[in-house]
């Protein structure tokens, strides 16, 4: 046969094809391993990268601080907007309550990471339910004017190390984590 021929003959033996084959395997796992702390180091600068901390909105006015205010306590800041301007949790936690609240119309109240729990009161619309954990600057609710209102706005407190903890000015907790409002 011509074609035979003009083909030269080829061949290892047994023993060096799977040498070979073991040289192929190591390579492909070698390079499986490299992939994998790629991705690893890629998924750990993103996480450095990620805002730790965010403001609860994106555009407001701040109508009223953590003071006395008509002779008693208001106990949170409130930060007027647009009805249904969406409000996000300042820090990555897990949401320990979403409903309905005394005062507040609708509330959420988050256990963020640092140990203290977030309120937003007011809202018109809850986006999260009990349970659900959340990331900085993740969209929690819409904007609204429910409950004891006058007018769109959110309500924002911070109780310290917990729900029952010591409520803190919300403005100089951010401010302290590099938000300033």
């Amino acid at each position: 046969d011509e074609e035979a021929a003009l083909m030269p003959q080829s061949s290892i033996s047994e023993a060096e094809a799977r040498v070979r084959l073991a040289e192929v395997a190591a390579n492909r796992a070698e390079r499986h391993a490299r992939q994998e702390e790629e991705a690893a180091a890629a998924a750990a600068a993103a996480e450095a990268a990620r805002p730790k901390v965010v403001s609860p909105l994106g555009t407001y006015r701040l109508t009223s601080c953590f003071c006395q205010r008509w002779g008693t306590m208001h106990w949170g800041i409130d930060l007027a907007a647009p009805m249904l301007t969406p409000e996000y949790s300042v820090e990555d936690g897990v949401v320990l309550r979403a409903g309905a609240a005394s005062g507040y119309g609708l509330a959420v109240y988050i256990l963020g990471e640092s140990g203290d729990v977030t309120v937003y009161g007011h809202m018109e619309k809850i986006q999260v339910r009990a349970g659900d954990v959340v990331e900085a600057g993740d969209q929690i609710a819409l904007l609204g004017n429910r409950g004891q209102s006058t007018g769109p706005h959110l309500h924002f407190e911070v109780h310290s190390g917990g729900l029952e903890g010591k409520r803190v000015d919300p403005v100089k907790w951010l401010a302290a984590r590099g938000v300033h409002l």
